[in-house]
């Protein structure tokens, strides 16, 4: 198992990096992104901070550990900048916290995010059909969640993303020690959402294509 959407102390996570990733290879994932929540003002100190733990931890645990960001109720107007900044401090990913139901996040989110070339655009919502279509195009994953509240529109996104060909990946949002759900349940979250066998094999390949990606920026 891949996840690329955590969080620690350095946002509102429970955990500090080493134990999310310790508590992460136990349950039994290979690679783990770590994604705090950020704007313009901690933008810098999160990844600057994280990174020099990166290879570290990568070869003590024996796990391989990403550094991103989850960019988090940042107007769309300043995204596109947020998202500059992140990749010019160091994030390996980026990810942007998407237009969930069940939080205020600003309309118009979904839409800059994607323009703004994000990797990961995190529980979306009820997004629409151009901005799925837009997504496959510009190679953003689209996420399904197995954090509650945010899961609401999984089917949605689900279904939206295997009409037009978006690929998925499947993340924790974790915030906290019971937020790192086994394979088993991350297998019943998807076929909770409408997802086939051949369709999880299919996200965890994405997973996988992603980890490959940013390994090979390291060579």
């Amino acid at each position: 198992m891949i996840d690329f959407h955590t969080h620690t102390t350095f946002s509102d996570g429970e955990l500090i990096p080493a134990e999310l990733i310790r508590r992460a290879k136990v349950v039994g994932y290979k690679g783990i992104g770590i994604s705090d929540h950020a704007d313009l003002s901690n933008l810098e100190f999160i990844i600057k901070s994280l990174l020099p733990l990166k290879e570290q931890y990568s070869c003590h645990m024996d796990i391989e550990v990403f550094i991103g960001v989850e960019l988090t109720h940042v107007p769309p107007s300043l995204l596109g900048e947020s998202v500059f900044l992140a990749r010019k401090f160091g994030a390996e990913y980026v990810v942007v916290h998407g237009e969930t139901i069940v939080e205020p996040v600003a309309r118009g989110t979904n839409l800059a995010a994607i323009e703004a070339g994000v990797d990961i655009l995190a529980h979306p919502g009820l997004i629409t059909e151009e901005e799925v279509k837009l997504a496959k195009e510009n190679k953003v994953y689209l996420e399904i969640t197995t954090r509650k509240g945010h899961s609401l529109t999984n089917g949605h996104v689900a279904k939206l993303a295997l009409k037009y060909g978006a690929k998925l990946l499947i993340n924790n949002d974790a915030h906290a020690p019971s937020d790192l759900v086994s394979k088993e349940m991350r297998e019943k979250i998807g076929v909770g959402c409408g997802l086939s066998k051949k369709d999880l094999d299919f996200i965890e390949r994405n997973a996988e294509e992603l980890m490959q990606k940013m390994l090979k920026k390291k060579i």
